[in-house]
């Protein structure tokens, strides 16, 4: 997830006149994730500053250790306090909201989406997905201020058995929806026949079978990045096309 959202948004990270900020919404008991989503934020963009928020004031006393320059902690949820950030008017580029609305009834999402896409900047982004315990497999949602864009799902492609195991890391938005007559199950049932119809090119290698899945989709569904994010055992889709009924 780190790697997509420097590759997908360092560009706005770099054009940006004032260091930029981030987010990282519910990092969890231990702030492992908001110290990695700050070194990879910074191959993009040195001064780029990281704000964790949990809820929990226990959690965030037991981040503090951990802040230094450009990276702090403080207690907040979808509302964003940015404020404790610095400059009250500052508004993020990046919000990363990863296992965080998990927890919560899929009618709660619409609104904790808007919170937070609110508290962006005009060309800031919004990352909320899900991923397993060990960051394996992942799916996201990207959004910006005015709503969802995309779906993204990633995957180690040598532990991958077929695309439609991902759909128990499906965001919240999306995860009761992987029915029949729903996009999103047509979506994993496309790509699961395509991997299957691309088993003579798991002679090559998982990576080889895995892009000319998503070659073999992209012809019926709008699929946006390149060969390299492909490479990745990444697959992006228009929310268009995914989006419940």
């Amino acid at each position: 997830m780190d790697r997509w959202i420097v590759a997908e948004h360092g560009a706005v990270l770099r054009r940006s006149p004032r260091p930029p900020l981030a987010v990282d919404l519910g990092y969890g008991a231990a702030p492992w994730t908001a110290v990695e989503l700050a070194r990879r934020l910074r191959a993009a963009r040195p001064d780029v500053r990281l704000l964790g928020l949990e809820i929990d004031p226990g959690r965030v006393a037991a981040a503090l250790p951990f802040a230094g320059e450009g990276l702090t902690f403080g207690r907040g949820g979808f509302e964003v306090p940015i404020g404790e950030a610095g400059d009250p008017d500052e508004r993020p580029l990046l919000i990363r909201a990863a296992n965080v609305l998990r927890q919560y009834p899929e009618e709660e999402v619409p609104a904790a989406w808007r919170l937070m896409c609110g508290r962006l900047a005009p060309d800031g982004l919004l990352v909320e997905g899900t991923c397993d315990e060990i960051g394996r497999r992942h799916a996201w949602v990207a959004l910006g201020p005015e709503g969802p864009r995309t779906l993204t799902l990633a995957t180690r492609l040598a532990d991958l058995g077929t695309p439609g195991d991902l759909a128990e890391r499906l965001p919240k938005a999306l995860i009761h929806r992987n029915v029949p007559g729903e996009p999103v199950h047509a979506w994993l049932r496309d790509l699961d026949r395509a991997w299957a119809a691309a088993a003579p090119f798991g002679a090559l290698g998982a990576r080889q079978r895995w892009l000319r899945t998503v070659r073999s989709v992209a012809a019926d569904w709008p699929v946006r990045g390149g060969h390299a994010r492909h490479r990745q055992g990444e697959v992006t889709v228009d929310w268009s096309a995914v989006a419940p009924r």
